[in-house]
C-alpha cells in the first residue's frame, strides 16, 4: 500500500526580488591622487606648509561669526575663542620641540626659558616674527606680559563701536595658555588686553625678549598712538609654579 502524499499548500510560494549589492563604504579620509595624506608629510617641513593670509583671514572671520551667534556678551566671546585655541597650543608645543635641534629640544623647566620659547619660537612659527616685548610685573611676581604691537588676528577684523572692548587676540591667548599647561606651568589663565600707551603700568624687568616699548595698563579700546592695535598678553602663573621656580633658583 503506497504511503499518502502530503497535501499541497494552497498558498503560492513567496517570490523574492534580487536587491543590488551595497557598495563598499568609502573611507572617511579622502586621499589625493598621489595617495598621500597630511599624515605622510615630514614634520620638519615648514616652508611648504605655510597657510596664506587670505585663507587664515577667511577661516578666522568665520570662526568669530560662528562663536558670536552662540554667546551673550563680549566676555563669553573672548572665552570661547580662548577655548578654541587651547588645544592648538598643546599640539604646537610638541611640534616645535620636535623641530628644535637635539640639544635644545628639551621642555623648558624654568619660567624665563618657557616665556622666551613663546616670545621667539612660537611667535616666529605663527606670525613670522618674534613678539615685541617680554616683561615681568613689578607688583606681582607671578604675572608676566608679552606684547605684540600689531597682532595678525586683529588685522582683518572690523569690530563695531558697541563692541570696542572686544579683542580677538584672545585666540592667541588660548594658544599661549595651552603651551604653558602642556609644558607643566599651569596658569590662572592668559588674557589679551588692549594696551593704553599713555599709562605707565606695572611692567618692569625685561624678561630677555625683544625689549622695545612696553607694558602699561590693560584697558579697553585700542592703544592709540603709533600702534593702535597694541595688545598685551597677561600670564598669571599658579602658586605651585612659583614655588618650584624658587626651589630651582636655589639649586642653580
Amino acid at each position: 500500500m503506497s504511503s499518502p502524499q502530503p497535501a499541497k499548500s494552497s498558498l503560492n510560494a513567496p517570490s523574492y526580488q534580487s536587491l543590488p549589492t551595497p557598495r563598499s563604504s568609502t573611507p572617511a579620509l579622502r586621499y589625493p591622487s598621489n595617495r598621500k595624506t597630511i599624515y605622510d608629510r615630514n614634520l620638519n617641513r615648514s616652508r611648504t606648509s605655510e597657510l596664506s593670509r587670505a585663507s587664515f583671514a577667511y577661516l578666522f572671520v568665520e570662526m568669530i561669526s560662528y562663536a558670536q551667534q552662540r554667546v551673550k556678551g563680549i566676555t563669553d566671546l573672548e572665552k570661547r575663542l580662548n577655548l578654541q585655541a587651547y588645544p592648538l597650543g598643546l599640539k604646537l608645543l610638541d611640534l616645535l620641540l620636535y623641530r628644535e635641534p637635539p640639544r635644545s629640544s628639551l621642555r623648558p623647566t624654568r619660567i624665563l626659558a618657557l616665556l622666551q620659547f613663546i616670545h621667539t619660537t612660537l611667535w616666529r612659527h605663527l606670525f613670522g616674527r618674534p613678539a615685541d616685548a617680554l616683561e615681568r610685573s613689578t607688583s606681582a611676581e607671578s604675572e608676566y606680559m608679552i606684547t605684540d604691537n600689531e597682532p595678525l588676528v586683529n588685522t582683518y577684523i572690523s569690530v563695531p563701536r558697541e563692541m570696542s572692548q572686544l579683542n580677538c587676540a584672545a585666540y592667541v591667548a588660548g594658544v599661549i595658555e595651552g603651551v604653558c599647561d602642556g609644558a607643566g606651568f599651569p596658569t590662572w589663565g592668559v588674557t589679551a588686553h588692549w594696551a593704553n600707551e599713555g599709562a605707565q603700568g606695572g611692567a618692569g624687568e625685561g624678561g630677555g625678549g625683544g625689549g622695545g616699548g612696553g607694558g602699561g595698563g590693560a584697558s579697553g579700546g585700542g592703544g592709540g598712538g603709533m600702534w593702535p592695535g597694541k595688545t598685551i598678553f597677561l600670564i598669571k602663573f599658579r602658586p605651585e609654579v612659583m614655588e618650584r621656580e624658587e626651589i630651582l633658583a636655589k639649586g642653580s
